[in-house]
Parts: structure tokens; sequence; C-alpha cells
């Protein structure tokens, strides 16, 4: 049976983020076409969308609790914290349609993206190399930079 309790829920979507986070570090290049772009940023673009319900239902359930007569307040009044708290939620609702908005514009932006991939062999004869600095997949060539060849900051980092 699904986890219904809400913190719950939202503590898992705030792990889940962080764990995103981490996999979209350029060094852990989880990252490797513009298409994997395009497809994050439209999951990214669905969550932003889903986010203003969240909003709008903890401040339907507020303005509930306000009339129930029944919530205190350790300082000022109940129902000031409320509204302040509500006003604060539909502020998020709208910033979070604009970040979709946003989202959304990046996302059509990336959907004519392609990468060339076409090249069968490479100059030094291993493919396609991971570039530590920069974090994306690009044609192996005899000059390309490995960790061992290169002084960056990202590859000479001990992890």
């Amino acid at each position: 049976m699904p986890d219904t309790d809400p913190n719950t829920l939202a503590i898992r979507a705030a792990e889940a983020i962080r764990d995103f986070n981490h996999a979209t570090q350029r060094t852990k290049a989880e990252l490797t076409y513009p298409g994997d772009a395009y497809e994050v940023v439209a999951s990214l673009k669905l969550l932003t969308q889903r986010l203003p319900q969240s909003f709008d239902q903890i401040s339907d359930f507020l303005a509930t609790l306000t009339k129930t007569g029944a919530v205190t307040a350790d300082y000022g009044t109940p129902d000031d914290h409320i509204a302040e708290a509500r006003s604060g939620l539909a502020s998020a609702a709208l910033i979070t349609q604009t970040l979709t908005e946003f989202l959304d514009h990046a996302h059509s932006e990336l959907a004519p993206l392609g990468y060339d991939i076409s090249t069968d062999e490479e100059p030094c004869g291993e493919g396609m190399c991971r570039c530590d600095c920069i974090g994306v997949l690009h044609p192996c060539g005899c000059d390309c930079p490995h960790p061992e060849d290169c002084d960056c900051a990202v590859c000479t980092t001990d992890a």
C-alpha cells in the first residue's frame, strides 16, 4: 500500500531532487546527449506544473482549519499567521507557474538539438570518451584529455 502521509511524500520528493542534483553534476556525467537534457527538462516542467495544486490544497486546508477555532499561536493571532501562510502559498503557486513557463521555453529550444555520432572509428580507437572537465561524451581523439593527462581543477580534484 503506497504511503499517503503528505509530509513523508514531500520529504521523498525533496530527496529525489537531491539525488537528481547529484546525478546531474558534470563530473558524474549522467547527461550525455542533448536529448537527455530535453527529457529531463520535460520532467522538471511536469513537476512544476503539479506544484500549484499542492500549494492550493494546503491553503484550502488552512482555510478550513481556521474555521475550527481550535488553532493557537505562540504570538500574534492564529488568523494572521494563517493568512500570511496562505499568501505565501499563493505567491509560490504564481512563481511556480512562471517557472513552468521558463522550463517550457527551455524545452522547446532543446527540441531541435541532436548529437552527431556518425563517426565509426575515432583517431585513437577509443570511441566516445567522457570528458572529465565538462562531463559530456565527445569523440575521443589523440589530443583529448584523459584524467591522467589533464591538470585542470575538475580532473585533479580528489574524490
